[in-house]
């Protein structure tokens, strides 16, 4: 039995929480008529007709306060969880690459998106404010929106209308750099979220300068800086106030405020103008005295087009693009990221004398008249300096028309103009004429047979071709030179002597040499005997332009390369270039060019010596008289022309008889020596 006192105690807890549960009872009861107040009541008694459906003020003031209540807490909850995205879209970061010419004029540019970023401090003060009155003139104070925009945004909403603009320069960027350019309340209400995160994270300058360097201006131009370019033809760092005022007006759309593009446009750029400039006025960002002076509308160059360039310029690119690629080891989809400044070798008066020494030569075919000697006519070109630049090519018509590089091309054999570096390559090892014996050493003066039909021996006796014939040499017109020294047969063009000293010396020696002077291996021919003449081998021009030029350089060779340096956001980009190397001895390449020398004395380009006093070189034909080149080096360049004809559908050779109305037997190769001597005498 439990003791008195125990039972007193847990009664009394009994009565303790008795009171309290009575205590909030009370308190309950007691607020019930206010709870009871702010409760609903529909209808709503006492009242009659409509009134009896329509709330009360207090009812009103309580579904506004719960509204922006949760409103709030829907923003508040919405911009804590945004965060700005770590990838901007892809015409945001795209840039285009822009291309030189050696002496660091602009050649070309090129890309999907065509833009350049440009530092905010080389962008003229004045071209800021100008940007900043017709824009944004509260940029630098607000934060980061507009609450009149969002109000407006807001009413069309409500009203059914479209999102409207108003937008502060943070939120355009947002949209242009993160959102699409969909017109939607979510939209919309996401870029709010994101201009103000952006403004709290990002410096002002920061953001204006992102601003300016992806915004759309028309001509196919994102950013201000390749705006200027677009429009006026120089940098951003060189624009005045007034021009400045003109690119900002594209901002507000560039298709109705381009001038070239109708008379209705020009009014409207005019009206824009004017209104930016006084703006600038208004809000500090220009001297009224200096506003005074923009009278004349500054008025942009005519209409230009982005994208791969025509004409010759689009084969430099191609060019260039390919060897920055390599030598930079750049992976090419990053390449087309854009960005690069790719300064080339090719010089600019070099490429504009050549293009019309081609041009000139071009003008004595007639397709039409003589389809059968004119028609399918291919030039390809180039010149190689001393450490292997390419200072000028020839590629074709238009790379736009044609992106067939003939300066570059495969496709024609090199005929005669290959004996060089079979001469070459006998020299430097010599000669075996008995099996089993040493190596022969021979000379520019050693003797060989230059008769028509002379057979060609090997150690063991004739050679035989796998038709079962004795095979015999023949030269050009069947003429018959007897003896003749080496030196005079690679001058002259003396087949019978260099297809006996190619199996003399080796095939394997000689396409060794070849390549040790820079023709790939890819395109040479087979080793059989009429290797020695240059029958089966498709070097380009650039290879056998950069081939003579080692004979030149004493017997160095440097691979030909396009470009001399490249850059990226101002740091300069790694390039792997061509290193020279010796690839025959300075005797050797002496006693070749004086061979080369005695060709424009006395010997097959005899009427080169006339243009170019010093000069050396060599023509070549074939066979089939497919093919008539001219290779020729100066103590500047060394240039290669090759003059052919064929149809690109098939890529088959046709004959060069009569082109141009030449009549029968005028050597193939004339035509190459008379287009390098219209480009030797331009570039004197």
């Amino acid at each position: 039995m439990a003791a008195p006192g125990r039972r007193r105690k847990a009664g009394a807890r009994r009565s303790g929480r008795a009171g309290a549960g009575g205590r909030v009872v009370g308190a309950l009861a007691a607020a019930r008529p206010h709870l009871r107040r702010l409760r609903p009541a529909y209808p709503r008694p006492g009242r009659t007709g409509w009134r009896r459906w329509a709330p009360s003020w207090r009812q009103w003031l309580g579904a506004c306060l719960y509204a922006i209540t949760g409103l709030t807490c829907f923003v508040a909850f919405a911009y804590a969880v945004t965060d700005i995205p770590d990838d901007l879209n892809s015409f945001a970061t795209q840039q285009d690459n822009v291309y030189y010419w050696s002496d660091g004029s602009t050649m070309a540019r090129t890309g999907w998106v065509s833009r350049q970023e440009m530092p905010l401090d080389k962008v003229p003060p004045k071209v800021r404010g100008a940007v900043l009155a017709a824009e944004n003139a509260s940029f630098y104070s607000d934060p980061g929106v507009s609450p009149s925009g969002v109000l407006r945004a807001l009413g069309a909403a409500v009203t059914g209308g479209e999102t409207q603009g108003g937008s502060t320069i943070t939120q355009q960027y947002v949209k242009n750099a993160y959102l699409s350019q969909d017109r939607t309340m979510s939209r919309k209400f996401t870029e709010l979220l994101l201009a103000l995160k952006l403004d709290n994270q990002k410096d002002k300058d920061q953001i204006l300068q992102d601003y300016l360097n992806s915004s759309w201006f028309g001509r196919g131009t994102y950013g201000i800086q390749r705006a200027s370019q677009a429009y006026y033809g120089k940098d951003v760092s060189q624009l005045n106030a007034s021009e400045g005022a003109f690119l900002a007006s594209l901002l507000k759309g560039a298709g109705l405020y381009d001038p070239s593009i109708g008379p209705k446009n020009r009014e409207r750029a005019e009206e824009r103008w004017r209104w930016i400039l006084d703006r600038m006025v208004e809000t500090g960002q220009l001297e009224a005295s200096e506003r005074a002076t923009y009278t004349k509308f500054p008025e942009p160059s005519a209409t230009s087009l982005a994208g791969i360039p025509g004409a010759q310029t689009g084969y430099l690119v191609e060019m260039a693009k390919a060897y920055t690629v390599k030598a930079g080891h750049i992976e090419e989809s990053d390449f087309d990221l854009g960005g690069y400044q790719i300064y080339t070798t090719f010089d600019k008066a070099r490429m504009t004398a050549l293009t019309k020494a081609v041009q000139e030569t071009q003008k004595g075919f007639d397709p039409e008249k003589r389809p059968d000697t004119d028609k399918h006519v291919k030039i390809g070109a180039a010149s190689v300096a001393p450490d292997g630049r390419l200072l000028a090519v020839y590629g074709g018509p238009d790379y736009l028309k044609q992106g067939f590089n003939e300066s570059n091309a495969t496709t024609i054999p090199v005929g005669t103009a290959f004996t060089p570096i079979v001469y070459a390559a006998a020299l430097e090892d010599g000669v075996v004429r008995t099996r089993g014996k040493a190596r022969t050493p021979v000379s520019p003066t050693t003797p060989y047979d230059g008769n028509d039909q002379a057979t060609v021996q090997t150690p063991e006796g004739p050679y035989w071709d796998r038709s079962g014939k004795v095979l015999k040499g023949s030269n050009d017109g069947g003429r018959s030179w007897g003896q003749v020294p080496l030196r005079q047969a690679v001058a002259d063009s003396v087949n019978t002597p260099m297809l006996q000293l190619g199996l003399d010396v080796g095939l394997d020696r000689v396409e060794a040499f070849a390549q040790r002077s820079g023709l790939l291996a890819s395109s040479l021919g087979p080793r059989i005997p009429t290797f020695a003449l240059g029958e089966n081998s498709k070097p380009s021009a650039i290879r056998m332009a950069g081939a003579y030029q080692t004979f030149a350089a004493d017997g160095m060779h440097t691979d030909p390369y396009s470009v001399r340096s490249v850059t990226r956001g101002g740091a300069a980009v790694p390039l792997d270039p061509p290193k020279p190397t010796r690839a025959v001895s300075a005797p050797t390449a002496r006693a070749v060019t004086d061979a080369l020398r005695q060709a424009v004395t006395d010997g097959s380009a005899k009427t080169a010596a006339k243009v170019r006093a010093g000069a050396v070189g060599k023509t070549g034909t074939t066979a089939a008289n497919t093919a008539g080149w001219f290779v020729a080096s100066t103590e500047q360049e060394s240039t290669a022309v090759v003059v052919y004809r064929m149809a690109l559908t098939d890529l088959a050779p046709l004959p060069l008889t009569g082109l141009g109305g030449d009549t029968p037997g005028t050597p193939a190769g004339e035509r190459a020596v008379r287009l390098w001597s219209e480009y030797a005498k331009a570039v004197k």
